[in-house]
């Protein structure tokens, strides 16, 4: 029996469940975020993997030609080494009739303007209890607090999601998703006795058949553990959680000696790193991974793992309602 959840995240998105998929860099193309669109849960496109605006409004219009559900658009706000026109692609955005904008990064500050102007819901995505505050004065609709265990850029500080989502719920007064360390209905549930209206799950989403990564790689992530992941980039102040490989070991020495941004942009960005990503060599691909990765034990479509999900999600249900007496 699939379990039905009703929180102002949903009402917010729209969607029949309060489950939004991680954006995942240049995986979150159309065809991924409209399959999980599609599967009742939430997804954003990435716009860095959009060239240039243009490129980014016809991603939009791919995923609207293939879905009638809503979805977002991610404006990535971290520091990158060849900067994008980030007001013009949240105006692409805005323009092309994308109901909510999903801001990860930095403060949003100068966006929201022209954001709540257009009657665009905002979704900030962030690393702290004080970071969700700020983004609440500043108009976020709902925020998205990430623990240390997740994918991707999970801050500085170690603070791991079961401290994390409550505090950041008692903090503000807009809806709190949960992101980091949840990959099964177990986690899920927890989440939201610790006070979040929405989760949201990345890694898993990798181990789709709709993922646009390698078969190998999804091989490599059943076949992981929760100790194969590790933190680079702490010399850029962003830490990032991936995959524990030769790539991210030389990664480290590299920062442990002081090589500049661009040197290790050039080992992971060149052609050595595209040709394994692309051949599916998991030693020499920078794969973003979250601790919860080793939860993943199949490669279903999106709409398989979400309703096997959400099925879950009652029988845990069910489970809690025994003991209560």
């Amino acid at each position: 029996m699939t379990s039905k959840i009703k929180t102002r995240v949903t009402e917010i998105l729209r969607v029949k469940y309060p489950l939004i998929m991680g954006t995942m860099g240049y995986q979150s193309n159309a065809e991924f975020v409209a399959a999980a669109a599609n599967a009742g849960i939430f997804g954003c496109l990435a716009s860095i993997m959009s060239p240039t605006s243009q490129a980014l409004r016809e991603e939009i219009r791919k995923t609207r030609s293939l879905t009638d559900k809503p979805f977002g658009v991610n404006i990535n706000l971290f520091p990158m080494i060849s900067p994008v026109p980030i007001e013009e692609y949240t105006d692409a955005a805005i323009e092309e009739g994308v109901p909510v904008i999903e801001t990860s990064g930095r403060s949003p500050a100068d966006l929201v303007e022209r954001i709540k102007k257009a009657n665009v819901t905002l979704m900030h995505k962030c690393v702290s209890a004080r970071h969700a505050v700020t983004a609440e004065r500043l108009g976020a609709d709902i925020v998205a607090v990430v623990g240390y265990e997740a994918a991707g850029h999970p801050g500085r500080d170690p603070i791991g999601s079961l401290v994390l989502f409550p505090q950041a719920v008692d903090a503000v007064k807009i809806p709190v998703v949960a992101a980091g360390g949840i990959g099964d209905a177990r986690g899920f549930v927890a989440a939201f006795a610790l006070g979040a209206e929405g989760v949201c799950m990345g890694t898993v989403f990798m181990a789709t058949k709709e993922c646009p990564i390698h078969p190998n790689l999804k091989q490599r992530l059943i076949e992981a553990r929760e100790t194969d992941t590790t933190m680079i980039f702490h010399s850029r102040g962003d830490p990032m959680r991936a995959l524990r490989n030769p790539l991210t070991a030389q990664i480290q020495e590299m920062e442990e000696k002081g090589a500049t941004t661009q040197d290790i942009i050039e080992l992971i960005g060149g052609g050595k790193g595209r040709h394994a990503a692309a051949i599916g060599e998991a030693d020499w691909t920078l794969l973003s991974i979250g601790q919860v990765v080793a939860q993943i034990h199949d490669v279903p479509t999106i709409k398989e793992l979400v309703d096997r999900l959400m099925d879950e999600v009652a029988a845990v249900q069910q489970k809690l309602n025994t003991l209560l007496l």
